[in-house]
């Protein structure tokens, strides 16, 4: 069995899945599946044959069906497997909105490749992806100078998250019926009502939960420059999360909430209320966000 971050993720959120259908069930198309959990055919596939060699799914042909629930024994543990990638993301925000990150200091790549324990290139392509966006400036000798996550840099950077959102719930409300976006939307809220069900042990799994969740509502809206700032800005909002541990709980709880009424405001066909529940959830967002910069992380 595979056991890389991005294969144990998803099977874990399949499991999710499945926590909420009946024995017997069918289980979805391979490219439903892919849409709900985010990931390509080829880990769908692996993640099912995962599924039929613990026994709680079973094949015939080219149908599977669930054959017994899944327990607490069946999920993967997933902590100690992150991609240097993504943990590399996590340390470099973690650490720009930290005492020793300040708008002008100047940043030494060799210094974090260091701190960070990875490898020069690799904070280089990091240092190189947030350049673009204006969080930093290339200067000489493997040097660049911060322009910092600032107050200013947040409130734009919603304003043209909004931009892009709003678009999106426009186009979702007006997809037809049998669109496979609805059946991914539908186990996007199967893994929110099974994340309140282990609310206590399970808070902290949100920040994926929700990167995946805009990520699904944005994707029925695609749009060739909006796309090349999608990455660093769902790095950004994917991260803050992890800035401002006060309240955290608190947090995650109401946004959970908000998603689900977002879900709802989808699912009515009505693009006035999708529009209000969207610009509710966005403006709890940004004002947590914010306070996650005013706020120096403990």
């Amino acid at each position: 069995m595979k056991t890389n971050g991005v294969y144990k993720r998803a099977y874990n959120q399949c499991l999710d899945l499945l926590a909420g259908r009946a024995p017997g069930e069918v289980l979805a198309s391979e490219p439903t599946l892919a849409a709900q959990l985010g990931v390509s055919r080829t880990t769908v596939r692996a993640v099912i044959a995962g599924l039929v060699e613990r026994g709680i799914v079973g094949q015939e042909g080219r149908e599977r069906r669930l054959l017994r629930l899944p327990s607490r024994a069946d999920y993967l543990d997933s902590a100690d497997l992150e991609p240097v990638a993504d943990m590399l993301e996590r340390k470099f925000m973690a650490w720009m909105v930290g005492p020793d990150c300040h708008p002008g200091g100047v940043i030494n790549g060799l210094d974090l490749a260091r701190q960070f324990g990875v490898s020069t290139s690799a904070i280089r392509e990091c240092l190189n992806k947030f350049s673009h966006f204006g969080l930093l400036e290339r200067q000489s000798n493997g040097r660049w100078r911060a322009l910092g996550l600032t107050v200013d840099f947040v409130e734009e950077l919603f304003d043209m998250r909004e931009v892009m959102e709003f678009r999106a719930v426009d186009r979702f409300v007006a997809l037809p019926k049998g669109h496979a976006a609805w059946e991914a939307l539908a186990g996007i809220e199967a893994q929110h009502h099974a994340l309140l069900a282990d609310f206590d042990r399970r808070y902290r799994d949100f920040s994926e939960l929700d990167h995946r969740f805009h990520k699904l509502i944005n994707s029925v809206a695609p749009n060739r420059f909006f796309s090349n700032i999608q990455g660093v800005m769902s790095a950004i909002f994917h991260y803050h999360y992890q800035w401002n541990k006060k309240y955290e709980k608190e947090r995650n709880h109401v946004a959970l909430h908000e998603h689900l009424a977002y879900i709802a405001g989808l699912r009515s066909g009505d693009i006035e209320k999708a529009r209000t529940v969207s610009h509710v959830h966005l403006e709890t967002a940004r004002s947590t966000m914010l306070a996650s910069i005013e706020i120096a992380p403990a």
